[in-house]
């Protein structure tokens, strides 16, 4: 193989998607009115979240179990370090192709995550703060038991296992204009990637990191990668990847377009937005895309077809509850609003009457009086109130201002600065 060639093309990867048929389920392209009426071109929804195991991941885990058993040597069993998602993954195809997974996943991994490994058979070994942390120690557990390990990214045949993903697509919708990808260590765009631009190569490709952690976020620029700053947070765990494959940079450089970052606000408002027009759950990393769709990160052409991966569903529930709130509040359509009045009967009565003249719903009504920053003879009332939009809000506030009420969003104005 030449310095210039890559070991995958196309007949490798429709060989590998045919080999994999029966373990993985093609997952739907859900076209978007909605979405679709707000940016003038087509928007579909690629709905990995509705993979078994509930991500992508299960594509490559299976495709590099079966090459694994082709070969004919014995296999002890397996093992992998995860966020989670690969976990459950390679837990699911091991189980199916009779073999015992280990997976070594970071002492924050989500519980839902754990918890299903373990559901499936996997012995769940927690270790470290990080992905690379947990990749230490499945090494260690790869020489010392004698197992298989297998890369969540940064192997051909887990690559060309993602692939299946970009080649559902592409049969769907042969016309495709765009394809935004989630980018972590790159297996799932280098997979997408490899399938549509040797098919139709003026489709544009682009990768959405998260703000925090983006090693790859001027890559296509420069060839550099990003040193991703010590105990960076973010949401979107499943691409929370500091340290980008080898291989999948190969791909990247040749047929991604552009690479593009996201952050946790938007993340967070792009859960809400899943919830309300499909009706199901995407993680914080299954929804980058759409966040960079609706911060206008990517603008699609006009009329074109825009697919975009949603790649996984294994959100944390508690998490989910969070990022519910947070994106309402971001979003506008969820207030904390501090009002400081005359302490003395009708003066509240008077105050939600308001509220309900413009149409807000109040979820929870909080007195503070006798304390410092109050003055003597008054009262601070806290409403969380829903509302349409920011304008909406501003609307109340200035009635308030005309009444002579001290009033102000606990926010402040506009959408927060981080989910907590």
């Amino acid at each position: 193989m030449s310095a210039n060639e890559l070991p995958l093309n196309l007949t490798e990867l429709l060989f590998v998607r045919q080999r994999i048929s029966s373990e993985v389920i093609e997952t739907p392209l859900w076209a978007n009115d909605f979405m679709s009426r707000e940016f003038g071109a087509q928007i579909f929804f690629k709905l990995e979240n509705l993979q078994r195991t509930g991500s992508f991941k299960l594509r490559g885990a299976s495709n590099k179990i079966n090459r694994l058993l082709a070969g004919g040597k014995k296999i002890r069993g397996v093992v992998a370090a995860s966020a989670g998602n690969h976990a459950q993954g390679l837990a699911r195809a091991a189980m199916a192709a009779g073999l015992q997974a280990t997976v070594v996943m970071p002492v924050s991994a989500p519980l839902t995550k754990i918890e299903s490994c373990k559901t499936l058979g996997a012995e769940v070994i927690l270790s470290g703060n990080t992905l690379e942390d947990a990749k230490q120690v499945a090494d260690v557990l790869a020489t010392e038991r004698q197992l298989e390990f297998v890369h969540p990214y940064d192997d051909w045949d887990v690559i060309a296992g993602q692939g299946g993903v970009g080649l559902e697509i592409f049969d769907a919708l042969p016309e495709v204009g765009t394809v935004i990808v989630p980018l972590g260590g790159g297996g799932l765009i280098s997979g997408i990637a490899l399938a549509i631009k040797l098919q139709r190569p003026a489709t544009r490709i682009i990768g959405v990191q998260t703000a925090t952690i983006a090693p790859f976020r001027n890559f296509l620029v420069d060839g550099s990668l990003e040193t991703v700053t010590p105990g960076a947070h973010t949401i979107a765990d499943g691409i929370k990847v500091k340290a980008p494959g080898k291989l999948t940079r190969q791909v990247i450089a040749r047929y991604v377009d552009e690479i593009v970052v996201v952050d946790d606000n938007a993340i967070a408002e792009a859960m809400v937005t899943m919830l309300e027009r499909t009706r199901t759950i995407g993680e914080g990393a299954g929804v980058v895309g759409l966040a960079a769709l609706m911060k206008r990160l990517v603008v699609p052409r006009e009329g074109e077809s825009v697919a975009v991966v949603v790649s996984g569903g294994n959100a944390d529930m508690s998490l989910v509850g969070r990022s519910i709130d947070y994106g309402l509040a971001s979003s506008g359509r969820l207030m904390s609003l501090v009002v400081t009045m005359p302490d003395s009967p009708g003066h509240l009565a008077a105050l939600l009457g308001t509220v309900a003249e413009h149409g807000i719903n109040v979820q929870h009504v909080e007195h503070r009086r006798g304390e410092l920053h109050v003055p003597v003879g008054m009262t601070q009332v806290i409403l969380q109130i829903e509302t349409r939009d920011f304008a909406h809000q501003d609307e109340l506030l200035e009635h308030f201002a005309r009444q002579g009420l001290a009033a102000h969003s606990l926010l402040g104005s506009g959408a927060p600065e981080g989910l907590v």
